[in-house]
């Protein structure tokens, strides 16, 4: 099994531009392909922003007030901005499991996980793309989203997480296609934690993940 000793932590304190991100991912894939450098998880934060992934529909985009990229990856749109915590990994995955559900689920599981350790019980629903919970007055909300592309079974993209962002912001998009379901928050939660509190219940479940994508 590849130990986590084996792949860079990388915590961007200053926010992202998506260009920026996309390319620095691409340059990492292909150099994890090669061999010539580590595996990488990327935890940062993006200006506000809307992406478009490979099955977007147009129609789903209602507000042009942020910029818009398309990009690689599986979905729809999804948007990015502070107070939301995504997470890149950029992982081989010959060297362990190529198995590309297999894959999604256990990054599922991993967020789950690591939001379970601020109580909330989150899920993932057949069907629906993301990470679920229930709010408060018993709705179920998405909390979370995931969204992968693999080139050459070596990994790209990731997840996001709700933390604290403005939702309003939601509303210039169908998040995911979805609309019959709203986007919650931990803060909409009510539980106020900072993105680096996530950041290190990320880092204590990392174990969880490894041994779920190991190939034994």
């Amino acid at each position: 099994m590849i130990g986590p000793d084996d792949i860079e932590w990388r915590v961007s304190s200053e926010k992202v531009e998506y260009p920026e991100a996309l390319s620095e991912m691409e340059q990492r894939n292909a150099a994890v392909q090669a061999g010539e450098a580590k595996e990488l998880i990327w935890l940062l934060e993006h200006p506000p922003l809307y992406t478009a992934g490979t099955s977007s529909d147009p129609s789903e985009l209602l507000s042009e007030a942020f910029p818009v990229y398309d990009t690689g990856r599986g979905g729809r749109h999804t948007y990015h901005g502070p107070g939301q915590r995504v997470g890149y990994v950029v992982l081989n995955l010959k060297k362990r499991n190529a198995d590309v559900r297999g894959f999604v689920h256990a990054l599922e599981d991993w967020v789950i996980a690591a939001l379970a350790e601020f109580g909330v019980t989150a899920r993932a629903v057949d069907g629906r793309v993301g990470i679920w919970c229930d709010t408060p007055d018993g709705q179920e909300a998405k909390i979370g989203a995931i969204g992968i592309r693999i080139r050459k079974w070596v990994t790209m993209h990731g997840f996001s997480v709700n933390i604290a962002p403005d939702m309003s912001h939601f509303g210039g998009i169908v998040p995911c296609g979805i609309s019959e379901y709203p986007v919650t928050s931990l803060a909409q939660l009510g539980i106020a934690i900072t993105l680096h509190e996530f950041d290190d219940a990320l880092q204590k479940t990392f174990g969880s993940f490894l041994k779920a994508i190991d190939r034994s």
